[in-house]
């Protein structure tokens, strides 16, 4: 299971750089469409955590930066190839799938710092309490990265664009959906690793060798 774990994290990582674009209102949050995509690979990574061990848990965040990395490389590539004739929706071809430099730097620094944070603190406290406390490992992980992730992403994607009250209430409003989704999906941790622990024979953690 633990390739298809590692494909959903990277293709959910990578539908969430699609979706960043679009902007949508749940009550008083103005969010990302991203929001809703992005906070699921930290469930992934803690998954293939706790049932492979964390040596596979970071070569899924590797596999998932050098895949943004490809992924930008080729979208500039179609980007900057010449239209067809009757191709007309250069523009906006280019604006949902362009984004500027300083997204992406945005981007890719506070993935690779806050996916590697929570693999961290998840296995710290898997060391700790062995396989009980999941819930735990599962909640503290997520918020702690995805609080870092939050203030870098739209510090540095913001910082001198919109006004410091507006950039600390995207940060807030922002922090607080992350926040409730790692709650709600923490049945699923559950769930999840129940059901991959007994399709691999449910015998003791399948640790990935680290290449």
């Amino acid at each position: 299971m633990y390739i298809y774990f590692s494909a959903i994290f990277v293709g959910l990582l990578l539908l969430s750089n699609i979706l960043s674009v679009k902007l949508f209102e749940m009550g008083s949050f103005i969010l990302p469409s991203a929001a809703i995509v992005y906070v699921i690979t930290y469930l992934m990574t803690d998954v293939i955590g706790e049932v492979y061990g964390k040596a596979a848990a970071r070569k899924t965040v590797q596999a998932g930066f050098l895949t943004q990395i490809i992924a930008m490389v080729f979208i500039y590539i179609s980007i900057q190839l010449p239209p067809a004739p009757d191709f007309h929706a250069q523009a906006e071809f280019e604006q949902i799938l362009g984004g500027s430099f300083r997204l992406i730097l945005a981007s890719l620094t506070s993935y690779v710092i806050s996916q590697n944070l929570s693999v961290s603190i998840f296995h710290w406290f898997k060391n700790k309490h062995g396989k009980k406390k999941l819930w735990l490992r599962n909640n503290l992980a997520t918020m702690s990265s995805q609080f870092i992730d939050t203030v870098l992403f739209i510090t540095i994607a913001f910082w001198g664009i919109v006004p410091t009250n507006i950039l600390l209430g995207m940060i807030v409003s922002q922090y607080i959906w992350k926040c409730l989704v790692a709650l709600l999906d923490t049945p699923f941790a559950y769930i999840l690793v129940k059901w991959t622990r007994k399709y691999e024979g449910n015998s003791p953690d399948h640790v990935v060798k680290a290449s």
